[in-house]
């Protein structure tokens, strides 16, 4: 995996201490994994002429919106949901920021950096979102590219293992509110008829809302991309823990 450039030691050093006296809290619901066409109005002699013209569609990658604007919102004790179309959106742009290597396609699926300005009480949360997790992000989305074949691979689902969420509590990992967090979801996809996977090191919620916070691992020795447990099949999910 190649290394771009290396991130400030300042945001290691928050790195190493946020995984520092997490703690883990209530157990989360368990999970079970019409339409119409509206009638045209009848046109009269008065009425303008439809153009024939056919709207232009577009020809780029189509990110899809999570939750617009929710990081600017206070947070709430919403368990999130894996069968809501916000979750469905969020996978579905990570999927295309992996199978294009432009991380910026996941970025609806990334959790907001206004959240993170309001939750965690550290020096420059803003800077500590963009130079460590947002480029950390960078670097394994790249990584993860590299893995899968962009021209025949498919993806099938996203196993999160949500019996194993864990409210962590305010105070813990230098928060100033609590959050749903899991860790080691599973991207399932199919490659040239063969079932592959990959995980995702850690999601956390914001207003019930599953979001990615790290992609291939939480904390790194090296400044470079990784990818979170490869393997053929569906992998297994977990382990629990962490922040």
């Amino acid at each position: 995996m190649r290394v771009s450039r290396r991130a400030p030691l300042a945001a290691a050093v928050i790195a190493a201490a946020l995984l520092a006296g997490c703690s883990a809290g209530a157990s989360p619901p368990s999970q079970v994994s019409t339409t119409g066409t509206a009638r045209q109005p009848t046109a009269t002699p008065s009425s303008p002429r439809a153009s024939a013209t056919p709207t232009p569609r577009p020809t780029g990658p189509v990110v899809l919106p999570v939750a617009p604007g929710a990081g600017k919102l206070p947070q709430n004790h919403v368990f999130p949901s894996t069968n809501s179309a916000a979750f469905r959106n969020a996978m579905a742009d990570l999927w295309l920021a992996v199978t294009t290597g432009n991380p910026r396609l996941a970025l609806p699926a990334f959790f907001p950096a206004a959240a993170y300005q309001q939750i965690k009480a550290i020096p420059y949360p803003a800077a500590d979102w963009d130079d460590r997790l947002w480029y950390d992000f960078t670097l394994d989305v790249g990584a993860a590219h590299e893995l899968v074949d962009d021209r025949d691979a498919r993806l099938v689902r996203v196993i999160v293992p949500a019996s194993e969420a864990a409210w962590v509590y305010p105070g813990a990992c230098y928060n100033t509110d609590g959050y749903w967090h899991v860790g080691g979801a599973r991207v399932v996809y199919t490659e040239r008829g063969q079932e592959r996977s990959l995980g995702i090191a850690s999601l956390i919620s914001w207003r019930g809302v599953w979001y990615v916070v790290h992609f291939g691992a939480v904390l790194r020795s090296v400044v470079t991309g990784i990818v979170d447990q490869p393997t053929v099949g569906p992998g297994v999910p977990g382990p629990p823990g962490g922040c």
